[in-house]
């Protein structure tokens, strides 16, 4: 109230002599910063202007009479005050102070529901892994996000295969194909390339991670059914940002990592340098490598080009290129016998090139254009077979979005275009797929009061996919709802439903487990259909003056049809069908966060699901699935001094492929950052009880010129000590 009237003061002792005009610079009450794309109306006039860089708005020939001011902004406070003209003194600029609706973590803003609103206000739940937590996974694990998922409530990274290191991504329990991966919106991670995505993102350009668990199919189609991982990377600011990072492991990994991005007038820059060297590590002395030996690097610059204050073109093109080299120990060194033949190489290309246009609009509107297009290349070479190929990926998406009355409106439509082409193919083997979808949508948020917000959609799919056996079109009709429900000052809570689809592909955890070998062409089978759904309440609330509480608790259900099942035949060929029973995944998530002082912090996270296959026969568990999951985190922090924490994970017994039931673990780690000014410190003792799975049986079986591989249910690289220095300019 006290810059309401200010203003009105201020303005209304001033004169114009010619015309009517007014003139504001709009600034941050807390930071003093300038705000630009802060829309100005004039409700009497039906005059409506965007601030700039400098956060000014000027009006000119306005007419004579009273004129309510209306100053909006996501994320602050609405202003309104009234002037009537002419003013009464001379004109002069005046100085407006916008203040933030709420200056807590919660209100960070989240892109992947497109409309730009802060967390506790988007009916869809999302949950956000911050910069502060990034920085601090970046510390254990600089060459990818596998550290930062694999440690998060309700997400389980499983491993794939024993000796490349392959990992998926898995939410609810699903298979990782039912999750869409996706950067800065892109969704260029799937099929050939989903086993070694998550092991080709590193977190040190990252700005958040944003989480979206259950249907999510009306913004991003195909492979949202378990839900969507988005990883946001940062953008240029006009103060330049110097980020460099060195770290070493006692398993002979090195990392070196640089991050630089500034904003000048109209131009800006991001660009990511990444290189990642490790030995081959043997921890259980059975002659076969735990972790493979591996060369990798990534270069990413982004030129960001601002023609007006509103207009935003974004250039970028990624590089990552790697050469993963597991298996027999001795092979690895150059040392290969007529004992000692095994090894399994992958080696990998990737290249992604995006385009985007973002053009703000009066009242909040935007529209904005995406492109990308990417080529993965990867062969996978172990003795006497070789699979090798290219995955071409293209995505277009055009969108609207704009606001009226209560609503805010996403309206947009899309096009991805995805071929995988095999080389060295036989009849039998052949894989060459293509597919082409084109798909339509419409999101509505309704702000139906301060109380109770809605936010449903629904997208429209067509969708033709190939192979050398099929050819088929289908249309797929999916609507979603969410709401949020604020039930009062410290209880809120969201219930989200919707359907989802996944068109077949033969790239799954199973048949990345045996390098695609002997795996038939899809024949006679059609998309897996799902609907499913979550809801969750949340509690927060400060206790006394020290102590703030924040409790969430959220249940989910899934059911798939049609799913796609791997069976193998008389002659050991893989073949997929559909399934004529369901898969169901239920169960529920607790997360707390309690911070005292700001300085001590403890999270508890559990997580318990009960996923089937009701078309198997007697045990009808999903495979490499721990029903319950725990995980402690307590760290103390002195910001910009120095950081401890202590974390411990619990994971349940889990049935194998074979159908064994595995032994449950806890594994434990901590970790150390002390900061001078611009320099800090770190070392990180991850899985200090060396927790792993050769202590219960050796990962390897006989014979080992020709071995085969048990399920990963384990830590397999056991305890690892890895230290560094990271420079922040």
């Amino acid at each position: 109230m006290k810059y309401i009237l200010l203003v009105a003061a201020t303005l209304l002792t001033t004169t114009l002599f010619a015309q009517n005009g007014l003139k504001l610079i709009i600034k941050d009450s807390t930071t003093n910063q300038y705000l630009k794309y802060v829309t100005v109306h004039l409700t009497e006039s039906q005059k409506t202007k965007l601030s700039d860089s400098t956060g000014t708005v000027t009006f000119k020939n306005i007419p004579n009479g009273t004129n309510t001011v209306n100053i909006s902004s996501i994320g602050y406070k609405e202003l309104k005050f009234k002037l009537t003209f002419p003013l009464e003194d001379s004109f002069e600029s005046t100085i407006v102070f916008l203040i933030p609706q709420n200056t807590e973590l919660d209100q960070i803003i989240v892109s992947s529901t497109r409309t730009s609103r802060s967390t506790t206000n988007t009916p869809t739940r999302v949950e956000i892994v911050d910069a502060e937590e990034l920085d601090e996974k970046n510390n254990m694990s600089p060459a990818n996000v596998s550290m930062l998922l694999s440690e998060s409530t309700g997400i389980q990274v499983q491993q794939t295969s024993a000796t490349s290191g392959s990992a998926s991504i898995r939410l609810q329990g699903l298979d990782g194909k039912y999750t869409q991966l996706l950067k800065d919106g892109y969704p260029n991670f799937g099929n050939f390339a989903s086993g070694l995505s998550i092991l080709e993102i590193p977190p040190l350009d990252l700005q958040q991670v944003e989480v979206i668990k259950g249907p999510a199919s009306t913004l991003y189609g195909a492979g949202a059914i378990a839900g969507v991982v988005n990883f946001i990377s940062k953008t240029p600011k006009e103060k330049a940002e110097y980020n460099l990072i060195l770290n070493r492991s006692d398993i002979a990994q090195t990392n070196i990592g640089l991050y630089a991005s500034q904003k000048r007038n109209k131009f800006g820059y991001t660009v990511l340098a990444l290189s990642n060297f490790q030995k081959a590590y043997d921890v259980d002395k059975d002659g076969f490598s735990d972790v493979p030996k591996s060369n990798n690097f990534t270069i990413n610059p982004q030129i960001f080009y601002y023609p007006t204050a509103t207009t935003t073109i974004v250039l970028g093109n990624s590089l990552t290129a790697g050469n993963n080299l597991g298996g027999d120990m001795q092979v690895i060194n150059g040392n290969a016998d007529s004992n000692h033949v095994y090894y399994e190489k992958n080696i990998t290309t990737r290249n992604t090139t995006i385009l985007e246009f973002d053009k703000k609009l009066i009242n909040k509107a935007s529209v904005k254009i995406k492109q990308s297009l990417s080529f993965f290349k990867r062969e996978i070479d172990i003795p006497n077979y070789i699979f090798s190929g290219t995955n071409t990926n293209s995505f277009t998406d055009a969108s609207y979005a704009f606001n009226k009355n209560k609503h805010n409106i996403v309206s947009g439509l899309n096009f991805l275009y995805d071929k995988f082409k095999q080389n060295d193919v036989s009849a039998a083997f052949t894989q060459n797929t293509e597919s082409f979808t084109s798909g339509i949508y419409i999101q509505d948020t309704w702000d139906i009061k301060p109380t109770v917000k809605l936010e449903s959609g629904v997208r429209i799919d067509n969708v033709h996919y190939s192979n050398i056996n099929y050819n088929k079109s289908q249309t797929f009709f999916l609507p979603r709802v969410s709401v949020l429900l604020k039930i009062a000052p410290k209880v809120s809570s969201r219930i989200t439903g919707g359907l989802g689809y996944k068109i077949p592909t033969i790239f799954t955890e199973q048949t990345e487990a045996v390098e695609y070998q002997n795996v038939l062409s899809l024949n006679n089978v059609t998309a897996e259909k799902s609907i499913g759904g979550t809801a969750d309440i949340t509690y927060k609330s400060k206790i006394g003056t020290d102590f703030s509480l924040a409790i969430n608790q959220m249940f989910f259900y899934t059911t798939i049809n049609n799913a796609l099942v791997l069976n193998s035949n008389l002659n050991n060929n893989y073949f997929f069908t559909n399934a004529d029973k369901l898969i169901n995944t239920q169960g529920f998530e607790t997360n707390i966060k309690l911070i005292f002082k700001e300085n001590v912090k403890l999270f508890v996270g559990y997580t318990y699901t009960d996923a089937r296959a009701t078309y198997l026969p007697g045990n009808q568990h999903l495979p490499l699935l721990p029903k319950n999951k725990l995980n402690l985190a307590l760290v103390y922090e002195e910001e910009k001094n120095f950081k401890i924490g202590l974390e411990g994970y619990f994971t349940d017994n889990q049935f194998l492929y074979n159908g064994i039931k595995t032994p449950s673990f806890w594994e434990f780690g901590a970790m150390g950052e002390k900061t001078f000014n611009t320099v800090a410190v770190f070392i990180n003792f991850e899985n200090f009880t060396d927790q792993r799975q050769s202590k219960y049986k050796s990962v390897v079986n006989p014979p080992y010129t020709k071995p085969t591989f048990d399920d990963i249910w384990n830590n397999v690289d056991g305890f690892v000590i890895n230290g560094g220095i990271k420079i922040k300019l």
